[in-house]
This record gives C-alpha cells, structure tokens and sequence, in this order.
C-alpha cells in the first residue's frame, strides 16, 4: 500500500516544532515523530553559578509559565536548605501559581486551540459560522475578551510579586514581598472581576452550578436547562467538538502523571482532595486504579535525543544535558529528551490532574472511553472552577493573618534539592545539586517534555506520537486532526527547548 511522508511545522505551540508522519494509503496515520527543533541550553548556563541565580535565571525559560519555574526553582533550595515556609508565604505562592494556571488555560483554549474550529475543515459545520464570530484570530469575539480579562488577572502576579513575567519574589524559606491591606484588596477586586467574566462567558452558570455536574448525564441535563449555558463558551464547545468528532481521536497510553500541589499552608480553611497536604493529589492514573507518586521513579531516556550521556533512563540527580551535534546520525531525532514514570511514557496536565482528584465527571469518562481531544481539552477549561475558590480563601486570609513571609536559614555548601510542582501544562520538576557553594548540575523536565517526548530506547513512543497513530486524515496537505491532537496537550515547546540549532558551514 502507498504510503505518504508529511512534515509538518506546527504554529499555535509555543515554540517551534515540527510533526512528521507516515500516512497509509487511506490517510490514517501509521506513524508520528514529535521533532523539537531547538536546544534548551538553560541548565549549563547554572553550572558554576551561586544557588540563588537559579531564581533569576530559570524564570526565564518560558514567558508563559515564568511564575511556575520561579516555584520550582524556589521549592528546591527550600529542600536542599530544609528552609520552612511560613503560611503566609506559602498563600503568596500559590495564590500566583494558580492564577497563572488560569490566565494560561484560558488563552490557550480560545487564542490558541479553539482557532482550529474556524479553519475550512470544518465549513461544513451547522456551527461553523458562530465559530468564526467567536474564535477567528484576533477578530472573534471570544478571543477578544480572552486576551482583555486574562491580561487583567495576572496583574495579582505584578501586585503580588512585583512584576510579570519573570519575577523573582520567591526565596528559599518565603518571598521577599510583603503585600499591604491595599495590595490584598485590590487583588480580590481583580480577582471578582474575572470570576464574574468566567462564570458569565465560560461556564454560562455559577461555580457552585457547574461543580454539581458529576457524571456526563450531568452535563446533557446542564446544557438544556438553561440557555446561558448551551450559548456560553463551554457549551458551545461541547456541542461543536462533538459534532466534529474530537472525542474520536488523539487516545494515548491513559496513563497519566500529577506530582500534586500546591502545598497547604498549616493553617488555612481551603481543604486538599486527600490527607497529603496538599491541594490536588499526587499519583499516577490508569483505568485500572491510582498508585501512590514515588520522586525516584521519575528519569530521562536520550537515546532518540540530540544528547550525549549513557543509554538507558537516567534519574534526573545524575542526569546531564550536553548537546550531541557530531553523533547525531543515528536514531536521534529531536532536542526534547524523554521523561519516563517507572520505565514507561505518562501523560501530565489538567486531564491527570482531574483524574487524581477523583473529578467523577472525567474518571467515568475515561475509563469507558479513554481519553482524547475532547476530553483533554474541556478539562482544561472547568479547570479555573476548582482553582478560583481557593485563590479567594488565600487572599481573605492573608488579610486575616498578622504572619510572617519569611523564615531565615542556614545554608550548606554541599547539598541538593528537588522542586516538584503542578505547573499550568502539568508536572514541572528543577533538581539541583551543590557543592562548595555553587551549582554543580542543575536539571529541568518540564510538562511538555513528557508530552512531546521522542521514542526511548525500547522504542515506546511518547504520549503525543502515540495518540496521533491511528487518526484518519482527511486532507493529507493540511491534516488539522494531527494539529489539533497535539494542541490538546497544550504545547510549549520554548520550555522544552531553547536555542536554535544553526548550521554555520559556508557562512562568511
């Protein structure tokens, strides 16, 4: 049978990235590579650095999730310093966390993913034209508003912190800001402002409406109870990713990773889903129950990577990230290395979040038809739901709570430490190791790692390669399906990798 090789380079991920397929004489896809096309050189830059140039530096390596590498980064000198973080600090934190969580759900679901649905693939669509009022790039309505209210959000970020992106208020033991009454306030204002829009435009119904859907009967009853509801975002999603099939394809492994978090502070009235202390649980899914989370399970596979180091998976503590451009003729063929959870691939972001929760809605779903586009997608938008309750709890109690910020330290020469955090697209992990003052290694798996990961060394693809085999394609010169199955796991490929490659030969 004829087969047909297709490269495609994928916009709408940000970063760059190229998919390429083999496609059977049908159009169904036979085989998938995720290429990442750049060098993230971020980590050598720390080697010989102080501790604490880790807190300026990795912010910088995505523009997106700038506040969850700040975290990461922080989390792990508070481990190698056994540095203890007072409440307060601890709400600071996560409060700009989750409203990062928030502000990038959101843009990637109306600027970034929604796009798709005003492509012609779907002209013959009977909702085609309202997807194109609402998500046509930078015209449609929904679009529009995003870009206004999400702009809006993260200037709790600026109060908070100081400025966005890139900030640097987190220290190990705390964070050097210390907000007044005035900045509390404002921030719930902010805060009010968007939930009215979410609720309003997004959910077309209150929180304590939505967090009654439990099953996906639930979600039939709620899209015909209540016009607002069928014509919000969210339900005009339901009804047009249906109606496109986007439930039919991009099933993966349905194995799914979340390191939990953020952490509680000791003394807060926001309640963690189990006994961990922790906001969301942490563990791994499949349809056949949850395991406990366990750090030293976690490693890289290189051996389809542009890297040098030893085959095989590699814990992150004695892992390296020196680039291989002389030996890469080979199988190597991307600069995104490939995490791995107990040997095997695992899929991270708000799906598995919801999944550890025990979210009904999304177990149920799941476990009788796996996952795909659909599902991966609208767990990312009801996501915001769960978190605006707890940001508002933290705020309140700031005001309420005469505690301090900080809590001194002592550091030692000789160290190491680990940050484990749920950033916006998933598990998001910074190791460090010190000695004689300075970094000696520092490593960073982000959540599209996991996600975009190239094939290890028994040839297991990664979870976005494997939940693109298989899919029917119905234009071979633009397959929007295989575009719109790695935008449900919600790309960054800047986090992944960082530099390009540049072939200098025969340049004057």
């Amino acid at each position: 049978m004829e087969k047909i090789k297709k490269i495609i380079p994928l916009n709408r991920v940000e970063g760059d990235l190229e998919i390429h397929l083999e496609l059977d004489g049908d159009h169904v896809v036979r085989e998938a590579r995720s290429v990442g096309i750049m060098y993230r050189g971020i980590e050598n830059l720390m080697i010989g650095r102080g501790p604490l140039d880790s807190l300026v530096i990795t912010p910088r390596i995505c523009g997106i999730c700038t506040t969850a590498h700040l975290n990461a980064a922080a989390r792990s000198l508070d481990m190698a310093y056994q540095a203890k973080v007072p409440d307060n600090a601890q709400r600071l934190r996560n409060i700009t966390l989750l409203v990062e969580h928030m502000q990038n759900d959101l843009r990637h679901a109306f600027l970034l993913f929604m796009a798709d649905f005003a492509d012609p693939r779907y002209a013959d669509q009977p909702l085609y034209g309202e997807a194109l009022r609402r998500y046509q790039v930078l015209k449609g309505e929904s679009v529009i508003h995003t870009i206004r209210e999400t702009k809006k959000v993260v200037e709790i970020i600026a109060i908070l912190g100081g400025q966005w992106p890139h900030s640097s208020f987190m220290v190990p033991g705390g964070v050097v800001s210390v907000p007044t009454a005035y900045d509390i306030a404002q921030c719930r204002q902010v805060l009010r402002h968007f939930r009215r829009w979410y609720e309003t435009s997004v959910l077309g119904c209150s929180l304590e409406r939505w967090a009654a859907v439990c099953c996906w009967h639930d979600v039939e009853v709620w899209l015909d109870e209540n016009p607002s509801h069928m014509h919000s975002d969210l339900g005009f999603f339901i009804r047009f990713a249906l109606a496109a099939g986007l439930d039919r394809i991009g099933r993966g492994y349905d194995r799914f990773i979340s390191c939990g978090g953020p952490p509680l502070p000791a003394d807060t009235q926001v309640k963690g889903l189990d006994d961990s202390g922790q906001l969301w649980p942490a563990g791994l899914f499949t349809p056949a129950g949850v395991e406990p989370f366990d750090t030293q399970k976690i490693g890289e596979d290189i051996s389809c990577a542009y890297y040098k180091g030893q085959p095989g998976i590699c814990h992150p503590f004695e892992g390296s990230t020196q680039p291989d451009t002389e030996g890469s003729e080979g199988c190597a063929y991307s600069w995104a290395k490939a995490p791995r959870y107990d040997g095997h691939p695992a899929e991270t972001g708000p799906l598995a979040e919801m999944l550890l929760a025990g979210e009904p809605l999304f177990v149920e779903w799941v476990r009788i038809r796996g996952a795909n586009v659909f599902i991966r997608e609208m767990a990312r938008l009801v996501r915001p739901a769960a978190l605006l309750p707890a940001v508002d709890q933290w705020l309140a109690e700031m005001v309420r709570c005469d505690g301090s910020y900080f809590c001194d330290y002592l550091k030692s020469p000789s160290t190491r430490g680990f940050g484990l955090i749920p950033a916006p697209r998933g598990i998001l992990g910074h190791w460090v190791i010190i000695e004689d003052g300075v970094i000696a290694n520092y490593q960073v798996i982000t959540p599209t790692a996991w996600n975009a990961s190239p094939r290890d060394a028994r040839g297991l693809r990664g979870p976005w390669e494997e939940a693109m085999v298989g899919t029917p394609v119905r234009n071979p010169e633009r397959p929007v399906e295989v575009e719109q199955i790695v935008r449900s796991f919600d790309p960054c490929l800047v986090c992944t990798v960082h530099a390009v490659r540049l072939d200098l030969q025969g340049c004057d």
